[in-house]
């Protein structure tokens, strides 16, 4: 391992906590793993936790991966998540985000624009095979030339990172510390379609940063998060608000709120990371009673239109800080006055906290002159967001933009100068945590058959989920795999409904 004093890397801030409490509690997995995946829950020191990332680095060197490299993983909500994204980038390689309820079509699409050479996945996730779905995908993923999973009855070929972790090999390579480095590549869906988004390390703390000085998180904190980390901001609010406190980082894997709520007591958990419309729910139970050790929590707003007309914060024990989520782009947080109205939004530079002069700038806003919402700040990944250069015969190169056009719309109020946002970027449907464009979803409700019903119902956890009928479930599942639709996403292909 080359050291340097270039600049930080998450490695790098793991270390610092190892060196400083190495039998203090790291990582507690969700009550209810044996459920979800299988498999026992952990709970891990910083000391093992550093263990079992060395031994799964050792096993990605091992396997032959170039520095460099990006490695696909989808995973739960649980340890292993974040031990893999950790080991991946102690290892020298690149961590490309795979949402879990992606499925092979999508999976596929996203490792051959990436060129990724490896993916990590689990057995099963809610008694969905995600190693059968792993290697279908990487058997049409040509750049793929390692698969690798955690949990029982992976199928031929896959290599079993539960061994690689009883094995503790201690394998290294030189790798340059330097956060300027290539880290994470995150997928976001735009008007001009899909895109792949990548980040350094120093972008991944920037966006660390804007959380945790926002909503005053202490140094040492219990932290519970209960929001999936397969884009940037899932995770930015868990695995870089870890680091950054360097505390304790228990998992939920979304949902089921009694499990939720004996995980917060029964270890303490002074923070709970969730979207934004489970957060305000509290609102409505006896919070002093039954979470007592809650004192900040983080919503996370999918739908940043939404936090204006939110229902006020009414609990006193915790602060509520709202994080305005724009897809992939990039994101901001404000937290509540005492008045538990949403704070105001003014243009330009944001520091970090938002309303103490002479912070760091974590961040800005600006009115394109299209009247939409731009972003820029050092999290902000411009060049994966620039336009395509029009077609045209000019020798003299149009300047270039350092700002991120998020597509929503927002106007300044009069009265006060603060942004509105008004409405969603246009031609795009979000449901749930995923964005797709609208046009997509019409050409799959007519391929699912006369009669069909493609639309978004409420849910209790993602605001909303998309749901479907077909009179014909054979050829809407024909359709479906045709389209690359997420069979979850449909209700008339399973018992229940899936939030998505």
């Amino acid at each position: 391992m080359i050291q340097t004093n270039v600049s930080p890397t998450l490695d790098g801030l793991f270390r610092r906590i190892l060196a400083r409490q190495p039998d203090a509690p790291a990582l507690l997995d969700p009550l209810n793993k044996q459920r979800i995946t299988g498999q026992p829950p952990k709970r891990l020191t910083f000391a093992q936790a550093d263990q079992a990332i060395s031994a799964l680095s050792a096993h990605f060197i091992e396997a032959g991966l170039p520095v460099n490299s990006v490695i696909g993983i989808q995973l739960p909500n649980t340890v292993e998540f974040m031990l893999t994204v950790l080991a991946v980038l102690r290892a020298g390689l690149i961590v490309a985000l795979l949402p879990q309820l992606w499925r092979q079509a999508e999976l596929t699409m996203a490792l051959n624009r990436t060129g990724a050479r490896a993916i990590v996945t689990t057995s099963s996730i809610d008694g969905v095979n995600h190693a059968d779905l792993a290697m279908n995908a990487a058997a049409e993923a040509f750049s793929i030339r390692h698969v690798c999973g955690f949990g029982d009855d992976l199928p031929e070929g896959m290599a079993s990172l539960d061994l690689a972790l009883n094995s503790g090999s201690a394998t290294t390579r030189a790798v340059t510390l330097d956060g300027r480095r290539a880290a994470l590549i995150s997928f976001d869906v735009t008007i001009d379609g899909f895109r792949a988004v990548p980040r350094t390390h120093l972008n991944l703390i920037a966006g660390g940063l804007a959380v945790f000085l926002e909503s005053r998180v202490a140094q040492g904190a219990s932290v519970m998060s209960a929001f999936t980390p397969s884009s940037f901001a899932g995770l930015t609010s868990s695995l870089l608000l870890w680091l950054l406190s360097g505390g304790t980082l228990a998992l939920h894997h979304p949902f089921d709120g009694d499990i939720l709520e004996r995980q917060i007591n029964d270890d303490g958990c002074d923070t709970l990371v969730a979207p934004a419309s489970m957060a305000l729910r509290l609102t409505e139970m006896d919070m002093p009673s039954r979470l007592p050790t809650l004192r900040h929590v983080i919503g996370l707003w999918r739908t940043p239109e939404q936090v204006a007309s939110s229902s006020l914060w009414t609990c006193e024990q915790a602060l509520l800080t709202d994080v305005y989520l724009f897809g992939e782009a990039g994101l901001f947080g404000a937290c509540r006055a005492s008045d538990g109205m949403p704070a105001p939004i003014l243009p330009g530079p944001h520091g970090a906290p938002r309303n103490v002069p002479g912070t760091s700038v974590a961040g800005e806003t600006l009115l394109t002159p299209g009247g939409t919402l731009a972003l820029r700040g050092p999290m902000v990944a411009v060049a994966a967001y620039a336009p395509a250069p029009p077609a045209s015969d000019s020798l003299v190169p149009r300047p270039s933009r350092d700002y991120v056009d998020t597509g929503y719309a927002a106007r300044l109020d009069r009265s006060t100068g603060a942004i509105c946002i008004t409405s969603p970027p246009s031609g795009i449907v979000a449901v749930g945590g995923y964005r797709f464009l609208s046009q997509d979803l019409q050409e799959w409700a007519k391929r699912l058959g006369q009669g069909a019903l493609l639309t978004a119902l409420p849910d209790r956890l993602s605001g909303f989920r998309l749901a479907g009928r077909a009179q014909d479930n054979a050829r809407g599942r024909e359709a479906l795999s045709e389209l690359g639709l997420n069979p979850l996403m449909v209700e008339a292909f399973r018992d229940r409904a899936h939030p998505v």
